[in-house]
């Protein structure tokens, strides 16, 4: 099909959400990394509609997405040389940058903080939509601490089957985005993503930290890093003993690769794999009536893969 027929055929396609998100209301989108739930960044009213539909506490801040470079602006008080640097290397793709906020931006869509995070989305369609509709806040389209939704009927399990959702198949990544906060030095990374911290030391030429984790006492400088995430019914847990248990769902990557059942997912080292599947296979245990997920522990050798990192962050914030 000529391309220009494409993108002209994309545009109709994306026109009557346009119309929704300029009415206030809410649009779930695909991303490279998960399904967003998108609202108008500059709506008060639509930005509430994102809380109550998630159930997302309101100090958890948002993350804005746009689709061009100067969009930054309107949002960013100043950019430092070196984000600028990550921006030219990484966007568009799994990076979220945190900046000073401009006074303008909403203090609902940061959470009362003094920062703004972010994104430019890679997904052809995410783009085309936020070129037509303007800047989104599009967190994750899931109900709050629930697996992050990887595909459209994801999406309609939380949300209901009118729900209205821009389905593209499964996302690419499958996790969310790398978060690093530019806004003072040294650059800290809120949550890590396929995006690693060496790698954007080497093109920023910084340093880059891992930051702790906030407790229930302090606020949260970047998104899902406060609260209990990604979490199925099923017990989420570390796998300890030996597999003999019918009532649990197995993700494993390196050891028992000679055992097989229908309780017994092997990725067989393919953590790319492991991470595009995680969020639907903690889903599908739900689906299956399995009590408990275990998953097999990361060795220090493969936790020095940024990928990994990413799995270990998400599966200890699901563990029970």
């Amino acid at each position: 099909m000529n391309f220009q027929l494409q993108k002209y055929k994309r545009s109709v396609l994306l026109s009557r959400y346009v119309k929704l998100l300029e009415r206030g209301e809410l649009v779930a989108f695909p991303t490279e990394t998960v399904y967003g739930l998108g609202a108008d960044a500059w709506n008060p009213s639509a930005i509430q509609k994102v809380f109550e539909q998630k159930g997302r506490p309101a100090d958890n801040p948002l993350i804005v997405h746009i689709s061009n470079r100067t969009m930054v602006d309107s949002f960013a008080q100043t950019v430092p040389p070196a984000a600028e640097k990550l921006m030219t290397h990484f966007w568009p793709g799994p990076l979220t940058l945190i900046f000073d906020k401009k006074p303008e931006v909403l203090d609902i869509l940061t959470g009362g903080l003094d920062t703004v995070a972010i994104r430019w989305p890679r997904h052809p369609l995410s783009q085309e939509l936020i070129a037509q509709a303007g800047a989104l806040v599009a967190p994750s389209a899931n109900s709050s601490g629930k697996p992050s939704p990887t595909k459209p009927k994801h999406v309609k399990e939380d949300f209901g089957k009118k729900f209205p959702v821009i389905a593209a198949g499964e996302t690419d990544i499958g996790l969310e985005s790398t978060v690093l906060d530019v806004s003072s030095e040294p650059f800290r990374i809120y949550r890590p993503g396929a995006i690693s911290a060496e790698q954007i030391s080497k093109v920023a030429g910084k340093k880059v930290e891992r930051a702790s984790q906030p407790s229930a006492n302090t606020e949260a400088r970047s998104p899902g890093t406060k609260y209990t995430h990604y979490s199925p019914d099923a017990t989420v847990q570390w796998l300890k003993d030996d597999l003999d248990s019918q009532e649990t769902l197995y993700l494993l990557h390196t050891q028992y690769d000679n055992l097989k059942a229908e309780n017994i997912v092997h990725y067989k080292g393919n953590f790319r794999e492991m991470a595009h599947e995680l969020f639907d296979r903690f889903r599908q245990a739900d689906f299956h009536g399995f009590h408990t997920v275990l998953i097999e522990p990361f060795s220090a050798e493969q936790l020095q893969k940024p990928l990994v990192r990413a799995l270990q962050n998400r599966i200890s914030k699901a563990v029970s």
